[in-house]
């Protein structure tokens, strides 16, 4: 019973600890800490970003209704082809290290499978939408925010907490509001040819854009913007292009060019220039998760388009679906992810555990040294102090028995002269009674 007892004082301290710690945190809680400049700044940039999307679905759009043009891969061309006229020559116009060919010499293969990884992720998102819903599309495609994480722990590093993770389902239940929103509104448009296939694409479309994502911010944090946006846009140009010659090569003849379809084709490839341009910006000031977070409100924008430009059904769940992103976003961002020590931070902070430990261990080999000499000088002063009250008790004793001695000599001498003054008494009286004896005898 007493150790029942005890276990159950020991929970209720835990879990009072716990809530006084919690209302500590909250009445420590500064609103100025988490909305500052940079989470607004931070916001602002990803909805940009977002419109820029919603443009380029929009041109899609209009291509593929209006003019029946489906060429994924050329209009990624177009952007590709941008980014290497323009930050691929600022590389050959480097010297040393940043110049291109030694970049190709120490990293190209890398570049290579990451242009490879973008081109992909563009053609099959593209190419779901030939094959399953919209809201698929928009269920699905949130996929790349967990896939983010995950990479994010594994190669950059960075370390979630609890807060972190409730955002993310705060921002999911956002776009389930907005999913919803569509299935009452009737707009559950795309093809059902082969739901299966078409939800498969669009996973792997999050895959590789979250493999993307992770590579550009680890390179953006660590190398620079203009060697990414370069070697993607040289190695993006060459496999799209072989790509549009392979798969695409009849759908680019049978287009019937007109001043639409080139302002549009226009209007597309400047959006994804200028995505591709802007988005090493804002990932270098925040992170990837942060900005794909943001991103979920891509799909609002080209919502709230349609309403204007294709007629769309208005519905009250898209403005709770964006406040509810917002509150996500803003949760995801009031706690910072700190990002794990590098092997050069762990190396530094072990030489300086070692200077530091070996510091101390000459300080206490210091303080033992002359607590050693101390002892050692206390126990030469007890030994000396030990034979000389040895020495001291041993003459004391020397001095009783030579006066015992005195003593015994002059109780003999006394002894000695007694015996002599006793003597000739003691003669006088023996020839008496020898003469009396006689005397009777006679």
């Amino acid at each position: 019973m007493a150790t029942e007892q005890s276990g159950d004082e020991l929970s209720f301290s835990r879990n009072k600890n716990q809530s006084t710690g919690l209302m500590m945190r909250i009445r420590k809680f500064n609103p100025r800490e988490v909305f500052t400049w940079k989470l607004a700044k931070t916001w602002a940039m990803g909805q940009g970003l977002a419109v820029l999307i919603c443009g380029t679905a929009i041109c899609s759009q209009y291509l593929a209704t209006n003019f029946q043009v489906n060429t994924p891969m050329l209009q990624s061309f177009l952007n590709y082809i941008l980014l290497c006229v323009t930050y691929t020559t600022m590389l050959l116009c480097r010297r040393g290290d940043g110049n291109i060919l030694q970049i190709l010499k120490k990293r190209g293969w890398k570049y290579l499978l990451l242009g490879l990884v973008d081109v992909e992720a563009n053609y099959t998102v593209v190419k779901a939408y030939q094959y399953t819903t919209i809201t698929s599309v928009q269920l699905l495609d949130c996929f790349v925010v967990p896939v983010l994480m995950v990479l994010s722990w594994w190669i950059l590093k960075i370390r979630y907490k609890m807060v972190h993770f409730v955002a993310v389902c705060i921002c999911l239940l956002g776009v389930g509001a907005m999913v919803g929103a569509d299935l009452l509104a009737g707009r559950d448009q795309g093809s059902t040819s082969n739901i299966l296939l078409g939800d498969g694409l669009v996973l792997l479309s999050a895959v590789l854009y979250a493999i993307s994502n992770v590579s550009q911010e680890y390179t953006v944090k660590n190398l620079s913007r203009v060697e990414f946006l370069g070697m993607l846009g040289l190695f993006g140009t060459i496999i799209s292009t072989v790509q549009m010659v392979i798969l695409e090569r009849n759908e680019v003849a049978k287009i019937q060019w007109s001043w639409e379809v080139v302002l549009l084709f226009s209007a597309f490839a400047v959006c994804m220039y200028t995505l591709y341009s802007c988005m090493p910006l804002v990932m270098k000031l925040s992170s990837a998760t942060s900005i794909n977070l943001s991103l979920l409100t891509t799909d609002l924008f080209s919502l709230f388009s349609g309403i204007f430009l294709f007629q769309y059904n208005f519905s009250g769940l898209y403005l709770v679906s964006l406040v509810v992103i917002l509150i996500g976003f803003i949760t995801y961002n009031a706690v910072p992810t700190p990002a794990a020590p590098t092997e050069e931070e762990e190396e530094e902070r072990s030489r300086a555990a070692d200077l530091t430990t070996s510091s101390s261990v000459c300080e206490q080999g210091r303080y033992y040294g002359a607590a050693a000499s101390q002892s050692e000088i206390t126990k030469q002063e007890v030994s000396v102090r030990i034979p000389a009250e040895e020495v001291e008790g041993d003459e004391e004793e020397q001095k009783a028995d030579v006066e015992k001695k005195d003593r015994r000599k002059e109780e003999k001498k006394r002894r000695r002269k007694k015996r002599r003054h006793s003597e000739p008494s003691q003669n006088h009286r023996g020839g008496s009674d020898f003469a009396v004896g006689c005397s009777t005898k006679m």
